[in-house]
């Protein structure tokens, strides 16, 4: 039986959720609420659900299974924080937009009571629910990879001083952390989901002259290094349409380790795998040229439209929900969004303090299902 669903938040991001709601098996969008009751009237209708002005109305006017939360607010996430607690206290399952808050009291607040509750909570970090991803988790699943040396992560809208134009948003302006805030909770959640956790941080950051010269106070370029718990070291580039990356596109990830390396190109476009030299299956290392390496397998998607990540990253979460997985493997949970949020503030303290080196803080324990085992 399809799980019944109700959306809070019309926006243009509510009105990607409800289509791919709308078009899930798993799914029975039932009902959407907004603040603005306008707004959730119009996509209602869209879509021939009932419309309603709070959360409080529609939880108590509908028998729901889970809450997917669409709202966004200052830094994109000062909104998400009261609708997640009351659906959680209202026993529902929540499925919660990125990032899982601006705050990080907060965030840690919604998965500790989500624990407490033995509910899902979910975030749509939707990057790794993709083919290349897929296909990438396959290199490491079957060894192909190795022990794991390096990830290189480049995230960033291509752009440039001419088409800079300058944003008056409330929700950013006021914010020198918006971009942080907003963005990284992506590539440190593509970063720990190939290569684990994340034990120090190192962070750069700044804007370029034409943002200062705007009076603009949002650092939007960062340079990061990272050390995982497995011993790997990373690095993340990350903009906000400042430059135009050139090979790999708007986003890529290398991750290498001592049998092979992978690198995929535009989140949903292609991954491409390079065999480390060796006898066997590989061309041998005499006979390479100084700096060539073995021809790469590439595979290419067919996929084009970045907007396939939100359908494929919902339906995950509606199977894991209907299939009653144990608590921790839920994919992209609200533990997985504050992992990425901690590293995201442990980030913004190591810029503050001129580069230091900080260390996260720890994640809540894991502590299995005995049901389950």
């Amino acid at each position: 039986m399809a799980l019944r669903v109700g959306i809070v938040g019309a926006r243009g991001i509510g009105g990607n959720h409800a289509s791919a709601h709308m078009e899930d098996e798993l799914s029975d969008l039932v009902a959407i609420c907004d603040a603005r009751k306008e707004r959730s009237d119009e996509l209602a209708a869209k879509h021939g659900v009932k419309s309603y002005a709070t959360l409080r109305e529609m939880l108590a006017n509908e028998e729901l299974d889970v809450v997917d939360v669409c709202t966004g607010g200052n830094e994109n996430g000062s909104w998400h924080f009261e609708p997640v607690m009351e659906a959680l206290e209202a026993g529902r399952h929540v499925l919660v937009e990125k990032p899982i808050s601006n705050d990080i009291t907060e965030a840690r607040e919604m998965v500790a009571r989500a624990a407490e509750l033995d509910l899902y909570l979910g975030c749509n970090l939707n990057h790794y629910f993709t083919k290349p991803a897929e296909k990438a988790d396959e290199y490491l699943r079957e060894g192909m990879i190795g022990e794991l040396g390096y990830c290189v992560h480049r995230m960033g809208f291509p752009g440039g001083e001419a088409s800079y134009v300058p944003s008056d948003a409330p929700r950013s302006r006021e914010f020198p952390y918006f971009h942080v805030k907003a963005f990284l909770h992506h590539p440190f959640s593509i970063m720990r989901h190939f290569c684990g956790d994340i034990t120090h941080v190192q962070a750069f950051m700044d804007r370029p002259g034409f943002r200062r010269n705007a009076g603009e106070l949002m650092v939007s370029v960062n340079s990061i290094h990272v050390k995982f718990a497995n011993g790997a070291v990373g690095y993340l580039l990350s903009q906000r349409g400042d430059y135009t990356f050139g090979l790999g596109g708007w986003w890529s990830v290398e991750v290498a380790g001592s049998k092979g390396t992978f690198c995929i190109e535009n989140c949903v476009e292609k991954v491409s795998y390079w065999p480390a030299p060796n006898p066997e299956d590989a061309a041998q290392p005499q006979n390479l040229g100084l700096g060539q390496s073995p021809e790469p397998v590439v595979t290419e998607s067919g996929v084009t439209d970045f907007g396939t990540t939100f359908p494929n990253r919902i339906h995950a979460f509606l199977e894991d929900v209907t299939n009653s997985v144990p608590r921790e493997k839920l994919r992209a949970s609200g533990r997985d969004a504050l992992a990425a949020l901690e590293y995201t503030f442990a980030a913004i303290e190591s810029y503050e303090e001129g580069g230091v080196l900080v260390r996260p803080a720890p994640l809540p324990t894991l502590k299995g299902d005995p049901l389950a085992q």
